[in-house]
């Protein structure tokens, strides 16, 4: 029979990669509270900006990359994302708090902390697929996509700290 030692604590609070993980959570969920804003205020610009990138005759000097950023289908994706500037807003500061919520969790030991955090990064993801459509699955939205997936994955590596 096992002996217990009563005077043997439990941790209560995050330590090692888990206090790790939930720092850089606090940070990017920071970035990404600043990206919303940035993105909320400057939306409509962009498309003014691209429209009159479009039509200026030097386009066609342009290098074939920079044309491809200037597609009448990259316009009609900053349309959409100007229109819907508000939802998008609103769905990313919601996914931002949902993880930060998560991650003070998660260092306080609490395992709802985890499921708290998959839904704080699937949030904003899912919600920019359905308001936008699947245009939005561009390069950088796929840089995003892997960052989440990466987060959760070392947090699932993490889940056995997790005891309440």
């Amino acid at each position: 029979m096992e002996e217990q030692n009563f005077f043997e604590q439990k941790p209560t609070k995050a330590t090692g990669m888990l206090n790790v993980l939930t720092i850089l959570t606090f940070i990017g969920s920071g970035i990404q509270l600043l990206g919303a804003a940035w993105q909320y205020i400057s939306a409509d610009k962009s498309v003014s900006e691209m429209e009159k990138l479009m039509s200026d005759p030097n386009m066609a000097n342009m290098p074939g990359f920079m044309k491809g950023f200037m597609s009448p289908e990259a316009l009609e994706l900053a349309k959409l994302q100007a229109a819907n500037k508000l939802p998008i807003l609103a769905i990313n500061i919601i996914g931002a708090i949902i993880c930060i919520y998560a991650a003070l969790e998660m260092r306080k030991l609490k395992k709802q902390g985890y499921l708290l955090y998959v839904v704080g990064e699937l949030l904003p993801m899912l919600g920019m697929v359905i308001l936008i459509g699947t245009g939005i699955l561009t390069g950088a939205f796929w840089f995003g996509i892997a960052i989440a997936a990466l987060f959760i994955i070392l947090y699932t590596t993490q889940r056995k700290q997790l005891i309440n």
